[in-house]
């Protein structure tokens, strides 16, 4: 499936848009670190929560469970949400 990469990670996949698979977010992530290793330490902390600057998107609708299944047609967009004060 198509994975949209947000700009501040393509120093991992060179490219915004990546393919990887999975059947749950959990296992497409451990997919994208197969393929570009470090990446998944950039989205998930220690405890395999997602990080609390990263937002998931699948078709558009934002998600919250890793756990979440997943089809190969989904689309899935990686958003890093920016700070700054």
């Amino acid at each position: 499936m198509k994975v949209l990469i947000p700009t501040p990670l393509l120093s991992y996949t060179r490219t915004r848009e990546v393919e990887a698979e999975g059947g749950t977010l959990s296992e497409l992530l451990a997919d994208l670190d197969r393929r570009y290793p470090g990446l998944r330490f950039r989205i998930v902390n220690e405890q395999d929560g997602m990080r609390p600057h990263m937002r998931f998107f699948v078709n558009g609708e934002q998600v919250f469970d890793l756990e979440r299944a997943l089809r190969p047609t989904d689309a899935v967009q990686l958003v890093q949400a920016l700070s700054g004060g």
